[in-house]
């Protein structure tokens, strides 16, 4: 899924990916991954490297499976009916949306063809708009931009207007409840650069139609951190205020720890070792834990904030709580933090057997 986390997941990457090899290259003798580690991960069932799912961050539904080869082959009714069976969750409707529309930016014979039939229907017209946002970084590419062209700048802004225009369209149809219009703006306000004030204007259509998406507020953070159009200190002033206004089981406890990981990310002085143990990070910690713990056991949601506690846990030697955690996820990686490495497989694989080793030494 690319949509709104295109920018965390493909940009990122572009900008970290040297940084991070030489990093993570001084931490192998502490935390390497040792065949010993490999065959006790293995022995406890986790899965094995080839078997993991580097796409999606849990299993892909039957009924996503069927919908999607519906879909291909050119039905777009089906496509309009999975996405209407997500009614007022937000955070699974625009899940759909962005699923639906890597699917278009590939081949959109069939989008097409529901905007023809329907030309008013709101939900063919937020599936236009975010297409039209991936093709537009489709064009602009992975690589920094001192490695992008000027033509690939130049095709990439033209496209970017067209989206904007796109998802303006999307929003005069949409439901007055439905946020995910607004929620496919973000990151062409990151792209076009939005001042403060505009891109509160936005959050503000954002949340008086559902405060608590959490999707949304992942898109949000990522404007006001430092790498797009903020701050350290914004981003984690944002990131508070999200987690402050969530009840226990909305898992706005999830933004905190997304804003330590933006931080310690940038800063190739920073040590994780140290980073990850300050007070104020395992205090965040334990709040997402306990968040946690009062949400849905069916929430899809929960996969986003079990995989950055993973993470964060793994580097406070939190190793039981970590392989909990690792437990619930495994085999299904499309998701940050790792996703914010070049090979997301050795990030998850070297945290994930480091603290299976620990656990099962101590057993």
């Amino acid at each position: 899924m690319i949509g709104l986390v295109i920018l965390s997941v493909i940009l990122i990457g572009a900008a970290y990916t040297f940084l991070r090899k030489v990093r993570q290259g001084r931490k192998v003798e502490g935390r390497g991954r040792s065949g010993a580690d490999v065959r006790a991960a293995v022995a406890m069932g986790f899965v094995p490297a080839d078997g993991l799912d580097t796409e999606n961050r849990f299993p892909v539904s039957a009924g996503q499976r069927a919908a999607l080869a519906a879909v291909r082959a050119g039905d777009w009714q089906s496509a309009a009916a999975w996405l209407d069976e997500a009614g007022q969750d937000w955070d699974e409707r625009i899940r759909r949306v962005q699923v639906l529309s890597e699917l278009a930016a590939e081949e959109d014979g069939w989008l097409l063809a529901w905007r023809a039939a329907r030309p008013q229907d709101p939900t063919a017209a937020v599936v236009h708009a975010d297409t039209s946002v991936q093709v537009a970084w489709n064009v602009r590419g992975s690589l920094s931009a001192s490695r992008t062209t000027q033509e690939q700048f130049r095709v990439f802004h033209q496209l970017i207007a067209k989206a904007q225009e796109a998802v303006h369209e999307a929003q005069r149809l949409a439901d007055p409840a439905d946020p995910v219009a607004y929620m496919v703006e973000q990151p062409i306000a990151m792209a076009l650069g939005y001042s403060h004030e505009r891109y509160r204007e936005l959050w503000a259509q954002i949340v008086k139609r559902d405060p608590k998406v959490l999707a949304a507020h992942v898109g949000a953070l990522q404007y006001w951190c430092r790498k797009w159009r903020g701050s350290h200190e914004e981003a984690r002033a944002f990131a508070r205020e999200s987690a402050a206004a969530g009840a226990p089981g909305d898992l706005l406890s999830l933004l905190p720890l997304y804003a330590y990981l933006e931080e310690e990310m940038s800063d190739q002085e920073a040590d994780p070792d140290v980073y990850y143990n300050q007070p104020e990070v395992i205090a965040a910690a334990d709040a997402a834990l306990a968040d946690l713990a009062a949400a849905r056991a069916d929430d899809l949601r929960a996969g986003r904030l079990r995989h950055m506690l993973a993470w964060v846990l793994y580097w406070q030697d939190r190793c039981p709580e970590a392989v909990e955690q690792f437990r619930a996820v495994d085999g299904y990686i499309g998701a940050a933090p790792w996703t914010y490495s070049a090979d997301p497989k050795a990030r998850y694989l070297k945290a994930r057997d480091y603290c299976v080793r620990q656990v099962t030494r101590n057993a």
